[in-house]
């Protein structure tokens, strides 16, 4: 899984390229400054996410064991899956190979980005595309 950190570098750079994440069933997130070190799953029972006039909003539902009932998505920072991180990459994807302990994501130009974590690997690749995030 990528670190909040670099989940921070990539939801800047999709900002940027104007691609804004969309909760979807079984994503993944974080709540950064609030001293909450829980991953959160979006799940139809437990955490959904409604989308008003004012924008989306991410509500935590009964079973949820602490108190906070709902917050606006743009404070959540979502951490992408390996496919959904494969699928951001695009037509730049050209491999996922395996080099001992580490993944190697190589790009259709011929640039490949290792990691022993391959969701990272997908996220060095991604982050590479920009000379200020890279």
């Amino acid at each position: 899984m990528i670190t909040a950190h670099v989940a921070e570098r990539l939801d800047h750079l999709l900002r940027s390229q104007g691609r804004h994440w969309e909760p979807t069933a079984g994503d993944r997130f974080v709540i950064p400054g609030r001293d909450i070190d829980d991953v959160f799953v979006v799940a139809d029972m437990t955490i959904e996410v409604e989308h008003l006039p004012t924008g989306r909003l991410v509500h935590f539902n009964g079973t949820t064991e602490w108190a906070l009932d709902s917050i606006p998505a743009e404070e959540v920072l979502w951490l992408p899956w390996e496919h959904q991180l494969r699928t951001l990459l695009g037509p730049a994807f050209a491999s996922l190979t395996r080099d001992g302990d580490r993944f190697v994501v190589t790009l259709a130009d011929g640039t490949s980005f290792a990691d022993e974590d391959v969701e990272s690997a997908y996220a060095a690749a991604l982050l590479a595309g920009d000379p200020l995030l890279g």
